[in-house]
């Protein structure tokens, strides 16, 4: 029950971090004039979001590594390796998305860093990350425990890694395109993760890494009271970027790897949506959906914006539900 306790505090303790963080940066962020720049082609409904104050991701990144320390200076939590590989890819993530974000504020446009370059950094970043998992005895094996399949995939695991950690991060980042939407989803992935983790006993470090999930949930918690509808902040790439990385990172280190396609389920169909609607309009010059990514489909529906936001919500914890029954029962 003790991890329960300390779980239970540090969701506490990161959402009120979370509340206090927000209240001393949005005004900050406002004076200035770190503002978000809306695409005219996504409708009447996000040109007024135009304006809006993005960099928001600080007001859970910035809590969660002050609960981790606070918690830390109390005695509550050892620094694990495996919670040491997580926080660097976190963090990491976070400064990419941040560099990104300023640039795109500096210019005044969604341009950023060139695709090729951002997609180099997030392989180098998930290098490092492959590289020290296993230098710290990763099994680089993946692992059906139902079925009892154990496959050892060698360097093989390094690209399959490569390919969580960037595809995951991409993901949330083409996910969050509502108020709300990317945040809340990522709270109930890592609500999922941070209970499968809690089963996670064999792993070194198991209780820090499902308390870190935990932390996550309250400060994405608190940074939602400023992201719901209507949003008076976007979290942008630093944001996304680091809670999908955070996300993948534990996936892994849980050997709960195939568990992500449930658990970001909502992140999986938002991706394929926007690959499928690329490949069709080049080379069948036609769209499958009216605009990609899918919630931006029923936006051209006429569905209102919290409506579509509920309704992934709620598919979004069915499949995590989905996920922590197998992945703890079967």
């Amino acid at each position: 029950m003790l991890i329960l306790a300390k779980s239970a505090m540090a969701m506490m303790l990161g959402f009120i971090l979370a509340i206090i963080t927000g209240l001393i940066l949005l005004p900050i962020l406002k004076k200035f004039r770190m503002r978000q720049i809306t695409c005219s082609l996504l409708g009447e409904r996000h040109i007024a979001k135009n304006g809006t104050p993005t960099l928001g991701g600080l007001f859970f990144i910035i809590p969660t590594i002050v609960t981790i320390a606070l918690l830390k200076i109390k005695g509550s939590i050892d620094i694990s390796y495996n919670l040491l590989i997580i926080i660097f890819v976190f963090v990491a993530y976070a400064i990419l998305g941040f560099f990104d974000d300023y640039l795109k504020i500096k210019y005044r446009n969604n341009d950023g860093f060139s695709i090729l370059f951002k997609l180099l950094c997030q392989m180098l970043i998930a290098l490092v990350f492959f590289y020290i998992y296993i230098v710290n005895g990763g099994e680089p094996t993946l692992e059906i425990s139902s079925l009892g399949i154990d496959i050892n995939l060698k360097w093989g695991y390094g690209l399959f890694i490569l390919f969580l950690l960037v595809g995951t991060s991409n993901a949330v980042n083409i996910t969050d395109g509502l108020d709300g939407l990317a945040g809340g989803l990522s709270m109930i992935a890592f609500l999922a993760y941070g209970l499968l983790a809690w089963g996670a006993t064999w792993m070194k470090g198991y209780e820090e890494v499902a308390i870190f999930c935990f932390i996550l949930v309250g400060t994405i918690m608190g940074f939602l009271i400023f992201n719901s509808h209507p949003a008076k902040v976007i979290m942008g790439d630093t944001g996304s970027l680091s809670l999908g990385g955070a996300l993948a990172a534990v996936a892994i280190l849980t050997r709960h790897e195939l568990s992500l396609a449930l658990v970001g389920g909502v992140f999986v169909v938002e991706t394929l949506s926007s690959l499928i609607q690329m490949i069709s309009v080049i080379y069948f010059n036609r769209k499958i959906f009216r605009m990609a990514p899918l919630h931006h489909h029923f936006e051209q529906l006429g569905w209102e914006e919290t409506d579509i936001v509920k309704m992934f919500y709620v598919v979004g914890l069915l499949l995590a539900m989905a996920a922590i029954t197998y992945g703890i029962w079967v």
